[in-house]
């Protein structure tokens, strides 16, 4: 009758032991490098650009002449975020604020990309400068 008790369990412990085995480890992932504009939802996702660019917002308002500061203006006046821009493709990021420095520039981020919702988690920002060009 102990015996009974003993391996009643067993079972359910060995099913238990096959499902962690089976179930993958959560590895964090390692750090990328992303290269872009900071630039703004509003400009970048086409809300009021029909090129994904500044051009049609500098033209528009008198008081925005540059990348950043039409970056700034969108962000604060249209409701926009600061994102990752590079050609086409739109980054968001975890913590929009930290790029405000870096409006309208060409910069690096360095961090994890969740694919879902193609949002950077940041690590860190920080100006892009262009390779050096050799010459002759």
């Amino acid at each position: 009758m102990q015996m009974n008790k003993i391996m009643r369990p067993i079972p359910a412990i060995l099913a238990f032991l096959a499902l962690a085995a089976l179930t993958p480890l959560a590895l964090p992932e390692a750090d990328t490098t992303f290269r872009g504009e900071i630039a703004d939802t509003q400009c970048a996702l086409n809300v009021h650009s029909l090129s994904r660019s500044h051009q049609e917002m500098i033209a528009m308002e008198p008081s925005v002449k540059t990348n950043g500061e039409c970056a700034r203006f969108c962000v604060k006046n249209r409701g926009g975020r600061f994102v990752l821009q590079y050609k086409n493709k739109v980054y968001r990021l975890d913590k929009p604020d930290q790029a405000e420095p870096f409006a309208g520039q060409q910069v690096k981020v360095v961090g994890t990309l969740d694919s879902k919702t193609n949002t950077i988690t940041v690590r860190s920002i920080a100006a892009d400068t262009p390779p050096p060009t050799h010459q002759k």
